[in-house]
């Protein structure tokens, strides 16, 4: 070995024990400083590091340069491997997308298949600012009050079965007053089982039934369900846990869906006249719906007076004619047992409009017609419950229908119930009218009528017109 050579190796040796040296120094130095007694502390004993924690960014498309791809080889194709941002993942995922064949027809050169995977990219939408603002940013960004806004648009503004106005002002109230106050502010990602157990817990404790804390959770779980991506798959796929959110259990036997009975309507009937009679006769003995009964008017009425057409109803907290219905089947005819017949057509001598309005004219509102006529006299008969409204004239129908082994075809028909066996789809019983009135007529109504005494349902004038014809009189 020369001794150029040995010098150097000497060098690197003495270099080493002056790096393994000064470790050493340096913990000595240490370790003096911790066993000598500290008297002062120095001002800058507690400044945090120079260099800060390393803060975690989010995603900014303005970092982003743009994709040409990778191409490689995949059994039998070129394919163009790139980055693209999926709904609901923080991390971009590596897709793939055939390019062109490795041999035989539609093979292409090296600077076409370049071309192409640029086209493919851009394609896709990866790059563009429209996909990181849907799918990205619509993700992190926006609060359970901001998506329940754009729900109830949507449910309003949709082509296929929107919402009605009434029902929407429904779920606003529910909204405003009980769901938004609670989580309106979390954002949309947020919402689960946990973050809507506290709102189940206010409900319950307000004393909001079981069936309502229910309909409203269900409120909750569309909005969640709403925000979707561009494919139509929801961002947000949730598990819902009753247990975990410890929804109450609704029992259907502690429902309150009381049913008039036969003695209660025949003294409904007894004790009133002019339309309000009348209208008790016709919920009890047909089961209209009473925004139905309400729009029920003088063309209406086929088969000389055995039948009634449905096809329009008054709009809930409006006074005006809708052409729509509840449900699609609720669109049918009702027909009448003779005697029901003869004292709606002496009800309907010279009229020729609506059967049931108001002095000007205009439809009643059935709520304002329970408050007044309907609710009172249940009270006064002691027969008034929770839940003892209008339907209930409806629940009595159907009782007394099945009770008189009504034919279930036709006994769905006329209630405005959806077939729902394949038996009653493919049953055409209600196209079958003399079957249909010879069945109303068997199962008859099962209460009294009043006793044929014209004065006693004259329907109510305007008092101007009363006075009018008492001049004349005179």
């Amino acid at each position: 070995m020369c001794a150029r050579s040995r010098q150097k190796g000497a060098c690197t040796l003495k270099s080493r024990e002056v790096c393994l040296a000064m470790p050493l120094a340096e913990a000595r130095m240490a370790s003096n400083e911790s066993e000598s007694p500290v008297t002062s502390q120095s001002p800058d004993a507690n400044v945090a590091g120079a260099t800060p924690a390393k803060r975690k960014r989010g995603k900014s498309l303005s970092r982003r340069t743009g994709q040409d791809g990778h191409i490689e080889k995949s059994g039998k194709w070129f394919v163009v491997r790139f980055w693209k941002d999926i709904p609901g993942q923080e991390r971009r995922m590596h897709v793939r997308e055939r390019v062109c064949p490795i041999s035989g027809p539609g093979l292409l050169s090296k600077s076409e298949r370049k071309r192409k995977a640029r086209e493919i990219i851009q394609a896709s939408g990866a790059d563009s600012a429209e996909h990181f603002k849907e799918v990205v940013k619509q993700d992190t960004g926006v609060t359970f009050r901001e998506q329940s806004e754009m729900w109830l648009k949507q449910l309003q503004n949709r082509k296929r079965k929107p919402i009605r106005h009434s029902y929407a002002v429904t779920i606003q109230g529910a909204l405003d007053k009980w769901i938004l106050p609670a989580i309106g502010e979390i954002p949309l990602a947020n919402v689960d089982n946990l973050s809507v157990k506290p709102l189940i817990e206010k409900m319950s404790a307000a004393g909001l039934s079981p069936r309502t804390v229910n309909k409203y959770i269900e409120h909750v779980k569309q909005v969640v369900e709403s925000l979707k991506s561009p494919n139509g798959e929801p961002i947000h796929n949730r598990k819902w846990d009753p247990e975990t959110m410890d929804l109450p259990v609704v029992e259907q036997a502690e429902q309150k869906r009381p049913s008039l009975k036969a003695d209660a309507i025949s003294k409904l009937i007894q004790a009133s006249s002019g339309q309000e009679q009348a209208l008790y006769v016709l919920l009890a003995a047909t089961g209209l719906r009473i925004s139905e009964a309400l729009a029920i008017e003088e063309r209406h009425f086929i088969n000389g007076g055995r039948t009634i057409t449905v096809e329009q109803q008054v709009e809930k907290d409006s006074a005006r004619i809708v052409k729509y219905l509840k449900t699609a089947a609720a669109k049918r005819q009702v027909d009448l047992h003779p005697d029901i017949a003869e004292y709606l057509q002496r009800y309907r001598a010279g009229k020729t409009g609506l059967l049931f309005h108001t002095a000007n004219g205009k439809p009643h509102l059935y709520g304002n017609l329970e408050d007044r006529w309907l609710t009172p006299r249940l009270v006064k008969m002691g027969s008034d419950e929770k839940g003892m409204g209008w339907h209930s004239f409806k629940r009595f129908r159907k009782t007394w229908l099945r009770g008189s082994r009504c034919l279930e075809d036709i006994n769905n028909f006329w209630m405005a119930h959806k077939p729902q066996t394949m038996s009653e789809v493919y049953s055409h019983l209600h196209e079958e009218l003399q079957l249909r009135l010879d069945e109303a007529e068997r199962v008859r109504y099962g209460f009294t009528l009043p006793a044929r005494d014209v004065g006693s349902v004259v329907p109510i004038v305007p008092k101007l017109q009363q006075n009018s014809e008492g001049q004349k009189a005179a």
